[in-house]
C-alpha cells in the first residue's frame, strides 16, 4: 500500500486555510495536509480584537453575501448559526462640505441613472451636464485592457471619476483609478463596455444582466469576520503551524522539499504537492528557481499599505449621532481618512455590546501615500480624529483607540492584471504538484480568496487523478 500523500500549504491566511479545508474535504482518504504560517498568528488580513470591550474586526470586516463561497465556508466551519446580516448598508460620500448619499444604480460608482445621481447633490449642474455626452461620443478604444480612470473620464468626465469612482476604488483597493484595470476591477461591467459604445448603457445592461438582487448584501459571524480563520483551521484536518516561515521551495525526484525556519536552524519538510497561499512578492521569491516565468509575472504586482484606526466614542459626543453604515472620502477632498465605517450602526452585535458607544473604523492609506503611514500610532490617531472632528463634529475625545497596520496588504490590479494572472497559472500548471491562490489573483474579498483556494486544491487533486490541471474560468469580483 503506498504511503499517504502529503500537501503543504504555505500561508495561514484565509486562502491557505480554505485550501487546507478543501483538500481535507475532497482529497483521498489518508491525505495529510500541513499549513505553514510564517507569522505568529493565523488569518492574514482577517484579524479580530476588542475596542472599549466591544468585539471589532481589525482587518476585513464583512462577507459579500451575493457570492456563496465565504458563507459556505463559514457554515462548514461551524459558524452558520452565528452569521448575521448587516443592520444597514446605507453609505454616503463626503463631498463639498457635506455627507451625500451614495447613489443607487451604479457599478463601482459608475452611474447608470442620471436622475438618481442628480438627486444626491454629489455633482454640480455643470458636472452633470457633461455626462449625457457619453451617448454621442465615438467609441473609446480599449484594446486588451484599459485603466478605469482613462475610460471613465473619456466617457463621462472627470467629476464622476473624482467624486464617485475614485473613493469606491480607493476603499476596496487603496489604489488610483488611472492605474487600475477595468477588466480586473470591474469584471461585471467590462463585457458590456465592449458591446456598448455608451458607458451609461453598459452600466444599465450590466445591472439588467446581473442575478436579481434579494436580501442582505453583507454579513459576518457575530463578533466579526476575524473569527473565521481559527474556525476553518479547526475543521481543516490539517496540521497547522505558526512561526514557521518557508525560505525555499525546491523540486525533488518525487515531489518537493521546503526549507522552513531561520537560516541558523533550518528544517526540511517534504511534500508531494505545494499550494502557495502567500502574497505576490513572497510567492515570486519562492517560485524564482522552480517556475521562473510565474515568478517574473508575480514580481510585477504592486501593493498598497493601509492602516485602520479604531475609535470608540460616547454617542453623546456627537450633536447628531451619525446614521448609516459609514462614508467614503474622495481624494480630491484632501483628507487623510479615505473611508469610515460606523461599526455600531452596521453590526447588531456591536450595538448590543455597548449601546452607549459608537465604534468607528477609519481607513487611511492609498498607493503613493506611504509617508502618511510612517507616522507613529499616536499621530495616526490624531490624524483620524482631526478629520472625524471636522467632518462629524465630535465634541469629546474617544474613550478608546487602536491602530492596525497592513503593510503591503492590498495587491494592485493594474492594467493587464488578468493577462498576468493567466500567464502565472499557465506556468505553474506545467510544474506537477504546484498551485497558487490568494488575493493577488481574482479578487480581494473573502469569497474571491476562498474561490481561488478551492481551485488550487482541486488542481492538485486533479493532477493526481491523471486528468491534468483544472480548466475553469477565474472567479470574478471580490
Amino acid at each position: 500500500m503506498p504511503a499517504p500523500r502529503h500537501v503543504v500549504v504555505v500561508g495561514g491566511g484565509i486562502s491557505g486555510l480554505a485550501a487546507a479545508w478543501f483538500l481535507h474535504r475532497d482529497g483521498p482518504p489518508g491525505l495529510r495536509v500541513t499549513v505553514l504560517e510564517g507569522s505568529d498568528r493565523l488569518g492574514g488580513a482577517l484579524r479580530s480584537g476588542e475596542l472599549a470591550g466591544v468585539p471589532v474586526d481589525r482587518g476585513a470586516e464583512a462577507l459579500l453575501l451575493r457570492r456563496p463561497e465565504a458563507v459556505d465556508l463559514a457554515r462548514a466551519a461551524g459558524l452558520g448559526e452565528d452569521l448575521e446580516d448587516a443592520a444597514t448598508t446605507s453609505a454616503s460620500v463626503w463631498s463639498r462640505g457635506a455627507l451625500r448619499p451614495l447613489p443607487t444604480g451604479t457599478v463601482m460608482g459608475v452611474p447608470g441613472d442620471l436622475r438618481r445621481l442628480a438627486g444626491t447633490g454629489l455633482l454640480t449642474g455643470r458636472e452633470l451636464s457633461r455626462i449625457p455626452l457619453d451617448a454621442w461620443l465615438p467609441r473609446t478604444r480599449i484594446g486588451e485592457d484599459v485603466s478605469v480612470g482613462r475610460y471613465v473620464t473619456a466617457r463621462v468626465g472627470r467629476a464622476v471619476l473624482d467624486r464617485l469612482v475614485e473613493p469606491l476604488l480607493g476603499g476596496v483597493y487603496a489604489g488610483r483609478a488611472h492605474d487600475l484595470s477595468l477588466e480586473a476591477t470591474l469584471p461585471q461591467l467590462a463585457p458590456y463596455v465592449r458591446e456598448q459604445r455608451s458607458l451609461l448603457a453598459a452600466v444599465r445592461a450590466s445591472r439588467a444582466g446581473a442575478p436579481a438582487a434579494g436580501g442582505a448584501v453583507f454579513g459576518a459571524p457575530r463578533g466579526g469576520v476575524g473569527r473565521l480563520p481559527e474556525a476553518v483551521a479547526r475543521v481543516s484536518g490539517a496540521r497547522v503551524r505558526t512561526g514557521a516561515p518557508v525560505r525555499d521551495v525546491a523540486r525533488t525526484p518525487t515531489g518537493w522539499r521546503l526549507t522552513v525556519g531561520p537560516a541558523s536552524d533550518p528544517e526540511e519538510v517534504l511534500a508531494d504537492a505545494v499550494v502557495l497561499a502567500v502574497p505576490a512578492a513572497p510567492a515570486a521569491r519562492l517560485l524564482r528557481e522552480t517556475v521562473p516565468r510565474a515568478a517574473r509575472e508575480l514580481a510585477q504586482v504592486r501593493t498598497a499599505s493601509v492602516a485602520v484606526v479604531g475609535l470608540a466614542f460616547a454617542r453623546s459626543s456627537f450633536p447628531a449621532p451619525p446614521s448609516g453604515s459609514g462614508f467614503l472620502v474622495p481624494p480630491v477632498e484632501g483628507r487623510a481618512v479615505k473611508a469610515v465605517t460606523f461599526s455600531s450602526n452596521k453590526w447588531g452585535w456591536s450595538a448590543r455590546a455597548a449601546p452607549g458607544l459608537l465604534v468607528v473604523r477609519a481607513s487611511l492609506g492609498r498607493v503613493g501615500e506611504e509617508a502618511v503611514l510612517q507616522r507613529d500610532d499616536a499621530d495616526l490617531i490624531d490624524l483620524a480624529l482631526a478629520d472625524l472632528t471636522d467632518l462629524l463634529g465630535a465634541t469629546d475625545p474617544p474613550v478608546d483607540a487602536q491602530v492596525t497596520r497592513w503593510g503591503g496588504g492590498l495587491p494592485q490590479y493594474t492594467v493587464g492584471h488578468r493577462g498576468r494572472v493567466a500567464r502565472v497559472r499557465e506556468a505553474v500548471a506545467e510544474v506537477p504538484g504546484m498551485a497558487v491562490c490568494g488575493a493577488a489573483y481574482d479578487g480581494l474579498g473573502v469569497p474571491a480568496c476562498v474561490a481561488t483556494a478551492e481551485r488550487a486544491a482541486h488542481e492538485v487533486l486533479r493532477q493526481w487523478a491523471g486528468d491534468g490541471p483544472v480548466d475553469s474560468a477565474p472567479a470574478e469580483g471580490s
